[in-house]
C-alpha cells in the first residue's frame, strides 16, 4: 500500500510529508500515527529505542497519557531521495499542570511506498509557565492561518 506522497522528494513534497505527520500526531491517536511506519520500522526517541508498529503504537500511548494537552508544530529543516530533516516543537502539560515546551529534531528516511522505515529523534524538554504557551488552537489539527515554527521565532 502506497501512503504518498513518495520519494524522490521535492520542497513541496517534503513539506507536504511533514504536514501530513504533524496533523495525525496532533490527533493524539497512537494507532492512526503507528500507520505511517513499516511493519519494521526502527526509531530512536531520545534514548529509547522501538522497533515495529506494535512497540510505536504502545510508545505513543504511553507518551500521550503523560503528556496532556499535547500540540504540535513541525518544519522541514532539509530534504534529500528518501530522506527528511525536520524541526519541531510542542507543547504539553503533566497531570500537575506543569506547562513544557519539547523542541527537537528528527531525521526520516522513507521505504519505497512512502511508510517511515526509520525515525531518529532528538528531543528536549523546557520547563515553561502557561503565560508563555504560543500554541493555543483547540486540540486537533493546526489551523492552516497558524503561525508557523519560523513565524514563531522558535
Amino acid at each position: 500500500m502506497d501512503r504518498p506522497p513518495l520519494p524522490p522528494f521535492t520542497a513541496e513534497t517534503a513539506a507536504q510529508k511533514a504536514r501530513m505527520a504533524e496533523d495525525a500526531w496532533n490527533t493524539r491517536d497512537p494507532a492512526r500515527v503507528a500507520l505511517a511506519y513499516t511493519s519494521d520500522s526502527r526509531w530512536r526517541n531520545r534514548a529509547e529505542f522501538l522497533q515495529g508498529r506494535e512497540a510505536i503504537e504502545a510508545f505513543l500511548t504511553r507518551k500521550w497519557l503523560r503528556e496532556l494537552d499535547y500540540r504540535l508544530i513541525k518544519e522541514v529543516w532539509a530534504f534529500r531521495e528518501n530522506r527528511i530533516a525536520v524541526r519541531f516543537a510542542y507543547e504539553w502539560r503533566d497531570d500537575s499542570g506543569n506547562w513544557f515546551r519539547s523542541y527537537g529534531n528528527e531525521n526520516w528516511e522513507f521505504d519505497e511506498h512512502g511508510l517511515m522505515r526509520r525515525r531518529i529523534a532528538s528531543i528536549n524538554d523546557a520547563p515553561i509557565q502557561e503565560s508563555e504557551r504560543k500554541y493555543h488552537w483547540p486540540l486537533g489539527r493546526r489551523p492552516d492561518d497558524h503561525p508557523s515554527l519560523s513565524d514563531l521565532d522558535l
